[in-house]
């Protein structure tokens, strides 16, 4: 399945890469904005590219076989940024992307379970070697209240209640280990109307659950400050969104920082996609884009 990345012109726009300019790709995927940066940041530019799926690090090293030492690949979160730079002796730094989305491959990967169209195990964790919490264990061992909490939270799921309810009723069966195994119980706790809206039913809830499961939300926090940090003056920070919690750290942040001086927020709304990139590519319908210039 090939991934297509959301927003590249507009990426690339307001990165603007110049010749010897470097920059960091904080989640590189398989490299679809990483490729359109080093088109422009030649023959000496480089791009650091991070991904703590090491699946992600595999599918983007076709950039080494064309860009060649203009590339560093590493396997690592990007709530390390300023241990990788230093570690990596890479700067001065122009740039930093922070793409939150998943890519094709991370949906359809076997047996993580972010996807409710395969049935697989209940993993949900991006990376096998990171901590030890699964989905299958927030749902088979969590309390009620707590699992309510988190579709709430990070779900935004109006039906939370009932779910978590149902959850831990069927759990009283037998252990829930299967992706399908919980489409059902989440089927069975909402109403048919909910069924036949425009996202699927089972979304916030796989959402809610993948949050928790890699503390998406609490890793947003830890890397905005560090990215502002280590980028030069008039380097650029790029974020893209998916989700309104995610984009609301995002926006408080930055206002934060340009209320200080330290920033100047170069797009006043997020940039979404075009009439033109949703018909290619539905899964951009979601993208939200923030930029800041470092002062």
């Amino acid at each position: 399945m090939i991934h297509t990345a959301v927003l590249k012109k507009e990426v690339l726009e307001y990165l603007d890469p110049k010749q010897k300019e470097n920059f960091v790709d904080c989640t590189i995927g398989e490299g679809g904005h990483t490729e359109d940066i080093l088109k422009r940041n030649g023959p000496e530019g480089k791009v650091l590219g991070i991904d703590l799926d090491p699946q992600q690090i595999s599918a983007s090293q076709w950039l080494e076989a064309i860009f060649k030492d203009r590339i560093v690949l590493v396997n690592d979160s990007y709530t390390n940024l300023t241990e990788i730079i230093e570690r990596r002796n890479f700067g001065p730094v122009n740039g930093i992307l922070l793409d939150l989305g998943m890519s094709s491959a991370q949906l359809a990967a076997a047996h993580k379970g972010f996807s409710f169209q395969i049935d697989q195990g209940l993993d949900m964790r991006y990376n096998d070697e990171t901590g030890y919490l699964t989905a299958e264990k927030i749902v088979n061992d969590w309390p009620e209240e707590k699992i309510e909490e988190i579709l709430k939270d990070y779900g935004e799921e109006k039906f939370a209640k009932k779910i978590a309810k149902n959850i831990v009723e069927h759990r009283k069966l037998g252990r829930i280990k299967s992706t399908f195994q919980l489409i059902e119980i989440i089927k069975d706790a909402t109403p048919s109307a909910y069924w036949r809206g425009k996202i699927h039913y089972a979304t916030r809830t796989f959402q809610a659950l993948r949050i928790a499961v890699n503390d998406e939300l609490e890793n947003i926090k830890k890397v905005l400050p560090q990215a502002i940090s280590i980028l030069a003056p008039e380097g650029r920070l790029a974020v893209i969104s998916f989700h309104s919690l995610e984009d609301r750290i995002i926006k408080n942040f930055l206002a934060n920082e340009s209320k200080k001086g330290i920033i100047k927020i170069l797009t006043k709304k997020p940039i979404t996609a075009s009439r033109d990139e949703l018909g290619k590519n539905p899964r951009a319908r979601s993208a939200k884009l923030r930029v800041a210039v470092k002062l």
